[in-house]
């Protein structure tokens, strides 16, 4: 029979085994000047427009959300900043906005500051290399709609890459390509906490079970 403190060691080295199989940075990968300027490009539009006061369906939804995210976040008015800002880059990046608050949601738990043993920063956990790759090196990381556009435009990028296979691009995206851990995680967040329909819609829902 295991003692009492050798079961705690046993769980505790479980826990940061299950830990460490999640984590992964965003690899660098060589690509062409092409893809390279495209990207720069995106990254240099102009920011967020105010979305909030104009439809009715979208301060349904941005409400609807607000109420989930207090969770994480108590002010109100930073909630909806964020929501706003979550929902137009991930429209304008052609993503599902309540899929990158569930990404959101497994990166940084929604920290703005937060900052990961690899460097990843903010919320979407962004690799500093990035900007040096984009050929913006004064951008700041920890700046929401910058971490937010950069999110959502790498996230793209690696769904263009793997031909609209969301797991294989999310493995990308913590660099576990290949393995099932984080795309079923953040499937997970995704369908429980954030899709409308909580996952009874099958348009909204991906099987990335691998």
């Amino acid at each position: 029979m295991l003692t009492g403190a050798r079961t705690l060691w046993l769980a505790g080295a479980f826990c940061l085994l299950s830990s460490a199989a999640l984590a992964g940075p965003q690899m660098y990968e060589p690509m062409s000047e092409s893809v390279r300027a495209a990207l720069s490009a995106a990254v240099s539009d102009r920011p967020a427009p105010t979305l909030g006061s104009a439809d009715p369906a979208y301060r349904e939804w941005r409400d609807a959300m607000s109420q989930r995210l207090a969770r994480w976040i108590d002010d109100a008015r930073y909630r909806e900043d964020l929501l706003d800002t979550v929902h137009y880059e991930a429209t304008r990046a052609g993503l599902d906005p309540e899929l990158v608050l569930g990404l959101i949601e497994v990166e940084s738990a929604f920290r703005k500051y937060a900052v990961s043993s690899a460097g990843a920063r903010g919320y979407m956990q962004i690799m500093p290399f990035w900007i040096e790759v984009i050929g913006r090196p004064t951008d700041n990381l920890f700046h929401m709609r910058t971490n937010l556009r950069y999110g959502c435009l790498i996230l793209r990028h690696y769904l263009d890459i793997e031909k609209g296979d969301l797991f294989r691009a999310l493995g990308r995206y913590n660099g576990s390509l290949g393995k099932a851990a984080y795309p079923n995680r953040v499937r997970s967040a995704w369908e429980g906490n954030w899709a409308k329909t909580l996952a009874n819609d099958a348009s909204e829902s991906v099987a990335l079970q691998r």
